[in-house]
């Protein structure tokens, strides 16, 4: 089959090629791949940095988010049946999205919605999945309370605008002139342009702030929470919490509490809380954001499409920061 892959890391272009197809273990199904969508987080395993805590193997086929047809299902698997249509994420310790095929734990994946092409379900999955087991899972974010998205123009932020107002809080988000429009017509009660002011002086006595920016933006972040607020990055830095969760070793779990010690630190000095999400494959999640997908409030956001010889500069795309919501790859036309 046809795949993207690295055989080391660094920030070289994925080679384009041929490997073996993939052979199913139990409790798994083969996915006949009709698109898929790029990440950052595709980037960073490709250039290395989270080599000390993700141990691939090469060739290692880049790509979490896909949809696709099941074409063979392995022993065990009671869920899906032959040519169902599904879309969700290899579990962490795989990828695969940028390939013509793979093998994935029927327990990471869900009926694509109904009324999106496989190109739009492509885009869901991974930023869908963060959006909710933030806000849901360690916010536990209540109706009536105000939740700061950061970059609410970004593949996650227009995902978690639109549950957080799914859920009945106050919405505000940071986002470029440009973008103003767009995270407005998502349903964004406060829109911060930080070209023209900041929202550390904007915003006061919010209970949520969903981070996925630089460290400078994440410090700032903590004067925006009243007391016992809850700020949650998927940017970092990790937790030794973080490296519980992620099954790592003492060592690892040191150095995690060293990278986050400034935060937490000054969380713990203003009186709110400080999470990292890692996040985790879920089918089970994700038939939950299917009804809100098929019911029409949570609607993908697509800046552009590429072709799967494309798939490099796809993610060069990415990378140069200019994307606003999903950028997605036709891998089957």
């Amino acid at each position: 089959m046809k795949a993207f892959f690295i055989t080391r890391y660094g920030n070289s272009p994925a080679q384009f090629g041929d490997l073996p197809e993939p052979t199913l273990a139990a409790g798994q199904v083969l996915v006949d791949i009709h698109a898929a969508s790029v990440n950052p987080i595709d980037l960073k395993v490709k250039s290395g940095e989270f080599k000390a805590f993700l141990k691939y193997k090469f060739p290692l086929i880049l790509g979490n988010d896909l949809a696709g047809i099941v074409t063979q299902v392995g022993t065990g698997v009671t869920k899906f049946k032959v040519g169902d249509a599904v879309y969700g994420i290899p579990s962490n310790a795989t990828m695969g999205a940028f390939a013509q095929q793979v093998a994935v734990n029927a327990a990471d994946l869900s009926i694509k919605p109904s009324n999106l092409s496989m190109e739009q379900a492509a885009a869901m999955p991974l930023v869908s999945l963060t959006a909710m087991q933030a806000l849901t899972g360690i916010a536990k974010l209540k109706r009536g309370q105000k939740v700061l998205i950061h970059a609410g123009s970004g593949g996650v932020g227009t995902v978690a605008i639109q549950l957080a107002k799914l859920m009945g809080a106050y919405v505000a988000t940071t986002t470029s002139t440009a973008n103003v429009e767009l995270v407005k017509s998502l349903g964004a009660d406060q829109v911060i342009d930080y070209k023209k002011e900041d929202f550390e002086t904007s915003l006061k006595n919010f209970d949520v702030v969903l981070n996925s920016l630089d460290a400078q933006t994440l410090k700032k972040s903590v004067s925006v929470l009243k007391p016992g607020g809850h700020l949650i990055s998927i940017s970092g830095p990790p937790t030794p919490a973080s490296a519980d969760q992620m099954g790592l070793n003492w060592v690892m779990k040191q150095i995690m509490r060293m990278l986050s010690y400034s935060i937490r630190k000054a969380c713990k000095k203003a009186g709110v809380n400080y999470s990292f999400l890692f996040m985790q494959a879920s089918g089970e999640q994700l038939a939950q954001i299917t009804t809100h997908i098929e019911s029409g409030a949570i609607r993908p956001v697509i800046d552009r499409s590429f072709v799967f010889e494309q798939t490099n500069d796809a993610l060069a795309y990415v990378e140069s920061g200019r994307a606003k919501g999903k950028v997605v790859i036709r891998v089957r036309n």
